[in-house]
């Protein structure tokens, strides 16, 4: 279990716990987190996830995949260092602590 904190992009935080196995996403969907739309339900298929992560998790995360990588180009306002699809990040216990920033939209 991952102690993981959503920010909106107003600025309200919401902290909640995420189960391992689940991703950053789901997290997100399970708490009713705003700000997360996840219209394709984690296929990697759209950008509606999109966040931006705590400069301090960049390089405690796994890398971003192609497909993830391409699905980046799609979004509102990506970056290149902190920009992250949601549904590609598994929560395992290495998570802990986790911050993520939700952007002024999803597209």
């Amino acid at each position: 279990m991952a102690k993981i904190t959503y920010i909106e992009h107003s600025g309200t935080e919401h902290v909640v716990d995420v189960a391992n196995g689940m991703t950053v996403m789901e997290g997100a969907r399970d708490n009713n987190i705003p700000g997360i739309e996840a219209d394709c339900g984690g296929a990697c298929a759209c950008s509606t996830c999109h966040v931006y992560v705590d400069q301090a998790w960049v390089e405690k995360l796994p890398g971003k995949d192609d497909m993830e990588t391409d699905m980046l180009d799609f979004a509102y306002e990506p970056n290149e260092t902190t920009s992250r699809l949601t549904c590609q990040l598994k929560v395992t216990d290495a998570l802990d602590g986790l911050v993520v920033r939700m952007p002024e939209k999803q597209i």
